[in-house]
């Protein structure tokens, strides 16, 4: 059976997820000084996973779109050199930055970058993207992505 105190912080995460992210950090703080089973059956266990996993995923999805905006200026770059810009040098250089330290924050998302088909994927949306920005066509492409990871 749950305790009132647990519906109430479960009824909090779908209503107002910010004070549901206050509180149960709150009853964190209670159990690191409590003892350990005091606040346990308040604590919200099922949506802090879910939170915790979103916040994996989360991560994922900022280098997947760091990335992504590499690959397309890179794309812009190598296919129309004569529309160079110092805004695509500010992009890739800036985008590459933040991978550099998504990678140093979280080295495991390095497996990412050794997952060719999540490399394609990734690059498949870039060249897209191009496409759409160069207005040219897929055919002025490569299919596969020509640049390296490093």
């Amino acid at each position: 059976m749950k305790s009132i105190e647990l519906q109430m912080l479960q009824t909090l995460y779908e209503q107002d997820f910010h004070a549901w992210v206050e509180q149960t950090a709150e009853l964190l703080r209670c159990l690191r000084r409590a003892t350990p089973t005091h606040h346990w059956d308040t604590l919200d266990l099922e949506h802090l996973v879910e939170e915790v996993v979103d916040l994996g995923k989360s991560q994922q999805r900022a280098l997947q779109s760091a990335l992504r905006l590499v690959l397309s200026d890179l794309l812009k770059w190598k296919y129309q050199p004569e529309r160079r810009s110092r805004s695509w040098q500010v992009t890739i250089t800036r985008e590459r930055l933040n991978i550099d330290e998504l990678l140093q924050e979280s080295p495991s998302l390095r497996r990412f970058l050794n997952d060719a088909e999540w490399i394609n994927i990734t690059y498949q949306r870039s060249r897209r993207e191009a496409m759409v920005e160069t207005g040219l066509s897929e055919d002025d492409f490569a299919i596969g992505c020509p640049f390296s990871v490093d």
